[in-house]
């Protein structure tokens, strides 16, 4: 959904500069059309609003609902008209629907796929966000690993540990050995859940009862404590 490079380029307001020019607008929604058109998805649906500060109303809205609000009609065309107006009043987070779930398994369940998330830190309640920033791991250990078991328990664990500190030569990481940091999580694999959706995404994960983090629990009994130990992750 994003503008090329050239015209975002200089900030907020070379955007609003270039948008005011006609010629330009004229260009930025042809490319608009010409990507819309080459990926073969008909429209913006796929895009969703997660947060726009300055129209809460828009949170959670795929684009086309956002431009029925605004506009009063979802065509092609109002759908660009607004989302040009959103980058010009500072721009939204989005979540994007474009993965296949029949792909996603083939390559969950190769060897060296890591598990991990791109999330962002969630404020509780604030806009409707991804939902991997709440459950991502716990989704797997849940759908993958005992509802679908497309994973054991322990090559679960391997991608989500031991695979990626390997990878990215973390070597004190990753896995319960003398020396290493520890990093630990205790759950229980008959009840860790990810009870989080797109629709309704601030809920927490379930199952997990302790965390540790550099040997110092911030999370014990399921619940938080006031400890903070954590810090920059640095290659050695």
């Amino acid at each position: 959904m994003k503008l090329a490079a050239e015209f975002r380029e200089g900030g907020a307001k070379r955007y609003r500069e270039r948008l005011a020019d006609a010629e330009t607008k004229a260009r930025m929604i042809e490319e608009m059309k010409q990507s819309i058109a080459t990926g073969k998805r008909g429209d913006y649906t796929y895009a969703v609003v997660a947060n726009f500060k300055p129209d809460h109303r828009l949170n959670g809205k795929t684009i086309p609902q956002a431009a029925k609000l605004l506009r009063g009609a979802d065509t092609l065309d109002d759908q660009i008209e607004t989302i040009l107006d959103i980058e010009a009043r500072g721009g939204a987070q989005g979540v994007f629907h474009g993965m296949n779930e029949p792909d996603l398994q083939k390559f969950l369940a190769q060897p060296f796929t890591m598990i991990a998330s791109d999330s962002g830190v969630r404020k509780f309640g604030d806009g409707v966000p991804h939902p991997r920033g709440y459950g991502n791991n716990a989704r797997v250990l849940a759908r993958y690993v005992r509802e679908l078991k497309l994973l054991s328990l322990e090559e679960a664990v391997r991608k989500m540990t031991s695979l990626p500190a390997q990878t990215f030569r973390l070597n004190d990481r990753g896995e319960l050995k003398p020396g290493a940091i520890a990093d630990i999580v205790i759950f229980d694999p008959e009840k860790v859940g990810a009870p989080s959706t797109f629709e309704d995404p601030h809920h927490y994960a379930t199952g997990f009862s302790e965390v540790i983090v550099n040997g110092v629990p911030v999370i014990r009994n399921s619940t938080l404590t006031e400890a903070r130990p954590g810090g920059p992750v640095r290659r050695k």
